[in-house]
């Protein structure tokens, strides 16, 4: 795609699932990418060990591309200050900031404990703006930059017993919408991906047949996604070809978002 050769990206819980394919395509695409992980070091090792493959697959040369592994606590503000500046000191600038971090859990909503609730708000919503306000600082002084945040269908279609997941991808929604148009005339573009059900570590779902069968059942297109289809889409809303698209929630959901149950003709 168009624009991405050579720029510096972050990517924030990149050690599996989505975040780990988005970092992979940008490493093919012949970006620098720097691996944000809150806990499992050995996966953001494989997660380096496959941009490296991908990017010599793609006939980039092993070492011209720059690469990094960073811990840090996205909920936690002197974490993500501490990761920037790490970052932007190993590349020499940030370009890109794909907001991927974030977790769910499961629950009927008057039972909730509400410290799990905090937790979830904190990496999924609060997280996802103390890095878009840092990334933003720093495109302001540099001549602008892309942000594009992993929100999910759920920001528009209700998930009973995931109360604080729906809550934070509803907020994602406003947040992508709001910084867009604060930021549109200083050349900084933000948008959001929406994923439906996908094939990923956090939907333990994709391991049991019949479980996966009775989600597919409900997707127009009769499947779950690929983390894979989920990174093509990151990269373009990153690239130059998406470069007069801002504020914009693209959904990656293979038709549920469509309201599936009236694909058959009501009677009467």
């Amino acid at each position: 795609m168009r624009g991405l050769k050579g720029k510096n990206v972050l990517v924030t819980g990149a050690s599996s699932g989505i975040g780990q394919a988005i970092a992979i395509r940008f490493a093919q695409e012949g970006a620098n990418v720097a691996v944000n992980y809150y806990r499992g070091e050995e996966e953001a090792d494989a997660t380096l060990k496959q941009m490296r493959a991908a990017s010599a697959e793609a006939g980039i040369t092993p070492g011209t591309l720059k690469d990094m592994k960073i811990q840090a606590d996205v909920s936690k503000e002197d974490n993500v200050a501490s990761m920037f500046e790490q970052v932007i000191s190993t590349f020499g600038g940030l370009d890109i900031l794909i907001n991927n971090a974030g977790m769910q859990i499961q629950g009927a909503s008057h039972e909730i404990p509400l410290d799990k609730f905090d937790k979830m708000i904190d990496i999924n919503m609060r997280g996802a703006f103390i890095c878009a306000r840092k990334a933003i600082a720093h495109f302001l002084e540099n001549g602008g930059g892309v942000i594009v945040n992993d929100s999910s269908v759920h920001e528009l279609i209700p998930r009973p017993q995931y109360v604080g997941y729906t809550m934070s991808k509803g907020g994602m929604r406003a947040m992508t919408r709001t910084l867009a148009l604060e930021y549109a005339r200083e050349n900084i573009r933000i948008n959001s991906f929406a994923p439906g059900a996908t094939l990923t570590p956090i939907n333990p779902w994709k391991d049991d047949p019949e479980r996966k069968a009775d989600i597919e059942s409900h997707i127009p297109m009769g499947r779950a996604g690929e983390a894979e289809e989920m990174a093509a889409i990151a990269a373009f809303l990153a690239s130059d070809d998406a470069a007069y698209i801002t504020g914009q929630t693209l959904f990656v959901d293979g038709g549920l978002s469509l309201f599936p149950s009236f694909r058959t003709p009501w009677t009467g």
